[in-house]
């Protein structure tokens, strides 16, 4: 069985980050998105993966290089515009063949990995088989209509939703998608949209079978989510503590600080990861936050945010919260300063803030 991965798409509900960054290699736990994906398709005993590409594929070659990191294969597949996912799976058919596939899509994440998803795949062996989550506001994503075990109805972004189940980004099928997709039209997105691939599968009497996911998934297109997705996986970690810490600082909970990293005068609240070489002083790092590589933090306060590497706080009044801020970045206090700080900011962009 062979593993696709796709890391097309320019990423626009992350801009600025996005402008000068893959969606895909923005980190959650200090960890780029898309090696969660590798790994799970590597857990899931997958050993070739092709990775679809788009205007990032420069950047994501040099991230993962030939898979050998991970104990697979890696092929890049380029696309050349966004056209839709089922587009991404039809110039995929030369490197799928006949085989059974995975499609994964880069910037998703999934609590327990796929290992048991695709055992009954391989056992079960229908056409196709969708992983689904039960979501809020269903009109926002495909929506799948299941009868007696069986997906009967797909629909993209429904106005009137026939159910509160959500197509996850991981889909299942055999080589009879290829079929599927050559017969499908643009939609009003023009776009070649999977769920309509699907749908033909279901009008030739071919089986789709769901599967409901019991933890949680997120779609880290937008800010909320990487946050939220940060949080969850900080919380399964175990402490780990490597950096060097002064006598006057606290490390309380689980908090990974990588060798390298040093900490001064300052107190990590867990559970937070600290990158190496990070110089963290005079500060406070609340719950739920990502320091990477080579982060100075000085005489400031951040919680439940991400930091990308190089970056520099400095002497903030206010607490920093609720932020994704990119390589490079500096933020430092100037006259005048407001009670809280929220960003969302670029690679290489300085903040001056007034006090």
């Amino acid at each position: 069985m062979k593993g696709l991965i796709l890391s097309g798409g320019k990423g626009t509900r992350l801009r600025p980050l996005t402008y000068t960054s893959a969606k895909q290699l923005v980190p959650v736990a200090n960890k780029p998105v898309l090696f969660y994906g590798i790994e799970a398709l590597a857990a899931a005993g997958i050993r070739t993966i092709g990775i679809v590409v788009g205007d990032t594929h420069a950047e994501i070659r040099a991230a993962v290089g030939d898979g050998s990191a991970w104990g697979v294969d890696v092929t890049y597949i380029e696309q050349d515009a966004p056209r839709g996912l089922a587009h991404a799976v039809l110039i995929s058919e030369d490197f799928v063949g006949d085989d059974p596939f995975v499609m994964y899509l880069g910037d998703n994440l999934l609590a327990k990995g796929i290992a048991t998803f695709v055992e009954q795949f391989v056992a079960e062996q229908p056409a196709a088989q969708i992983l689904l989550a039960r979501v809020q506001d269903p009109q926002m994503f495909g929506v799948a209509e299941l009868s007696e075990g069986r997906v009967v109805g797909l629909v993209e972004k429904p106005a009137v939703p026939k159910s509160d189940l959500a197509l996850v980004g991981v889909y299942m099928f055999s080589s009879d998608v290829f079929r599927a997709v050559r017969e499908i039209t643009p939609s009003s997105r023009n776009e070649l949209e999977i769920t309509d691939a699907i749908q033909k599968l279901i009008d030739y009497g071919l089986v789709v079978t769901p599967h409901i996911v019991d933890g949680w998934w997120k779609d880290t297109g937008k800010l909320e989510d990487i946050l939220e997705a940060n949080r969850l996986i900080l919380q399964t970690m175990e402490r780990r503590v490597e950096g060097r810490v002064d006598d006057d600082s606290r490390i309380e909970g689980i908090v990974v600080l990588e060798p390298g990293a040093t900490v001064t005068q300052s107190t990590i609240r867990g559970p937070a990861i600290v990158g190496p070489g990070a110089e963290i002083s005079n500060a406070y790092i609340g719950p739920f936050t990502s320091i990477m590589n080579d982060v100075q933090v000085r005489g400031s306060e951040i919680e439940h945010s991400i930091v990308l590497a190089g970056s520099v706080l400095s002497d903030l009044q206010g607490r920093v919260t609720d932020s994704l801020i990119g390589r490079n970045v500096k933020i430092f206090r100037q006259p005048v300063t407001p009670s809280a700080y929220r960003f969302m900011l670029g690679d290489n962009s300085e903040v001056g803030i007034r006090w």
